[in-house]
């Protein structure tokens, strides 16, 4: 099942939020996506509902097995897309809204194309 974009942006952040091992709150994802927290409260139910997250009872939000597989796919194109714009010569602020956009856009067969191909001119660069 394809999820909206806003979901998919929601899992990442919460993934973002949570490298650091901090625990994160409905709290932390308004302010890092700028969304007022009723809006980010009706999301998180949603989630839930769907299984993607656990909210416990002290608020703090858990991303389930499916949710962290998709947080972690898109924040692999995320980093993926917006570093290869920067090499291409984008600016960074540039690269990274461009990225966000392309990461829920891009068929997964073009994903792994383009990654395959930065891996190969990598592995080629080396030699």
């Amino acid at each position: 099942m394809k999820l909206q974009e806003s979901a998919e942006n929601y899992l990442e952040t919460i993934f973002v939020l949570g490298i650091s091992g901090a625990p994160v709150r409905s709290i932390d994802v308004a302010m890092e996506l700028d969304y007022s927290k009723p809006s980010v409260s009706v999301a998180m139910k949603n989630l839930r509902a769907k299984g993607y997250v656990i909210v416990d009872t002290d608020g703090y939000i858990t991303l389930t097995e499916s949710g962290q597989k998709i947080a972690k796919s898109m924040y692999e194109r995320h980093v993926l897309i917006s570093d290869w714009l920067i090499f291409l010569g984008v600016d960074k602020k540039t690269a990274m809204t461009d990225a966000c956009k392309m990461e829920h856009s891009m068929s997964e067969d073009s994903f792994e194309a383009i990654k395959a191909h930065i891996e190969a001119w990598k592995k080629a660069c080396q030699t």
